[in-house]
């Protein structure tokens, strides 16, 4: 959906505003506050003991891990890091949080005042900054599984999740449409995984995303902003999308219909039934004061010094818009081309830049990653990581290519060749009986062509060049080795000299 439309009645200008909290799992071995297991998978209930699941008298523990990749995630999104933070107890009752609290932070984020540079959906030649207010760490909570489906409505509780280390990122409402939404989400999300910070895997639940969504209506010159609506855990970016674009046109006719703003009504949560296609609401949303903060009397405060900050942030490297950009200066690819090797991760990057080393012509690279090693790959369910061919051996092969000594259908032939034989470029060119043709032999065979093809001849001769094509079927057929190229501009070079 666009950001700004007309509504149907009235003609007022209308702007989607969109601000999105990011739930990641932190790729930890152990819990945030105890020493369980986060390993996805196990049996229900297998990954608890007297600190996740709040038995009186237990004590929480801090992994210190959690607060590096924290910090790390934190420096990545251009956030603040303050020199201490601490933890907060967040009251509230649900059946997925045994101990009636979760362990987070309140007005001492270890994150904060950060953005994300995104590509604009509406222009790919600007970029849109997306502010970011803060990231704060917590204890995930456990998982309801509610079995309405099978006409029972049981619900169960599973709390293997609870207690994993939680980051929550939350954005400034300053996207404008869903298609920004989702580049923000894409271009987090890769950030994420490049720093290794998590696996963000929504199937499983390591990557959650809330939105909130409300619209700013022009109503003669004036602002009028509708009440802002959360829609809570969408599980793919494409729901994410959906969710927002069916929001936004509800939110349209509700107003139409009651005049509703703001300062008439307080927020709300609405789910997302994907069958339907549409959110229903579930209620009115907690305030912070709901919530009673207050500092956590178990835990005391983290100390962040700057030397601990500043060894975390040598270890960044190159991220990923970095990289995006560099890969388009330095071998001239396009930004298009740049993105997706990008965003396929850093064992992609590295085999692209090994490749084109290789073969000299980074752009005729980029095109055989693009189109045949990804494709392969896909075939094949294959990581880059397992990919059977070399990027060394691609890059042999695309060289040869744009050398001449291998027209791209022959080359095609060798490179699925590779997938399945671990071979050099030498052998496999020896087991298909891929032989170069020297010139005499080249010639020779097109002078044979020729004499067979006098009207090829007299067509050539009266202006119409395109007539030799039909002879390079011919010269295919008796040499499968001879190169289309050559053998046109032989032939042409022959005709010439007649």
């Amino acid at each position: 959906m666009a950001s700004s439309q007309l509504l149907a009645s009235g003609q007022h200008p209308v702007s989607t505003v969109i601000g999105l909290e990011v739930h990641v799992q932190l790729k930890t071995q152990t819990k945030l506050f105890c020493g369980c297991t986060t390993q996805f998978g196990m049996p229900a209930n297998s990954q608890v003991c007297p600190v996740c699941l709040g038995m009186p008298g237990s004590l929480p523990v801090m992994n210190r891990e959690a607060i590096k990749l924290s910090v790390r995630t934190g420096l990545a999104i251009n956030c603040s890091i303050p020199p201490m933070t601490k933890w907060d107890r967040k009251q509230y009752f649900y059946p997925d949080l045994p101990k009636g609290y979760q362990i987070s932070q309140f007005d001492l984020p270890i994150c904060a005042d950060g953005f994300l540079e995104i590509q604009d959906p509406a222009d790919e030649d600007k970029t849109r900054r997306i502010g970011i207010v803060r990231a704060h760490l917590e204890e995930d909570a456990g998982k309801s599984m509610h079995d309405e489906a099978a006409g029972v409505s049981d619900t169960k509780i599973d709390l293997n999740r609870c207690g994993t280390p939680l980051l929550e990122i939350v954005s400034q409402p300053e996207m404008r449409s869903s298609d920004e939404a989702k580049a923000y989400l894409s271009e987090l999300k890769l950030l994420l995984t490049h720093l290794e910070v998590s696996d963000c895997e929504m199937a499983q639940g390591s990557l959650r995303v809330d939105a909130n969504v409300n619209l700013h209506i022009d109503v003669d010159g004036k602002k009028v902003a509708t009440p802002i609506v959360e829609i809570k855990n969408l599980n793919s970016f494409r729901n994410v999308q959906r969710a927002i674009d069916y929001e936004v046109s509800r939110q349209v006719v509700a107003w139409e219909d009651t005049g509703g703003t703001i300062d008439d009504a307080p927020k709300t949560t609405r789910g997302w039934d994907d069958q339907a296609e549409k959110t229903f609401e579930q209620r009115e949303k907690e305030l912070s004061a709901d919530y009673r903060y207050f500092p956590d009397p178990d835990l005391l405060p983290v100390r962040l010094p700057v030397e601990f900050v500043d060894s975390i942030r040598e270890t960044l490297g190159e991220l990923p818009a970095v990289t995006r950009t560099r890969l388009q200066d330095q071998y001239g690819i396009k930004m298009y081309d740049a993105d997706v090797i990008v965003n396929q991760g850093k064992s992609m990057i590295d085999y692209f830049e090994a490749a084109a080393t290789a073969s000299g012509d980074a752009k005729k690279t980029s095109s055989w990653v693009m189109q045949d090693v990804m494709r392969t790959m896909k075939d094949r369910d294959l990581s880059i990581e397992t990919f059977p061919v070399p990027a060394a051996t691609l890059g042999e092969l695309v060289k040869e290519i744009t050398d001449g000594k291998l027209d791209t259908s022959r080359g095609r032939d060798v490179f699925e060749h590779l997938t399945t034989h671990e071979q050099s470029l030498a052998e496999a060119k020896t087991a298909l009986g891929i032989e170069s043709v020297d010139d005499d032999a080249l010639t020779s065979l097109c002078e044979q062509l020729l004499a067979s093809n006098p009207q090829v001849v007299a067509d050539v001769k009266d202006g119409k060049q395109q007539a030799v094509g039909a002879l390079i079927g011919q010269a295919r057929k008796k040499n499968p080795n001879a190169n289309p190229q050559a053998v046109r501009q032989t032939l042409l070079d022959l005709i010439a000299e007649m």
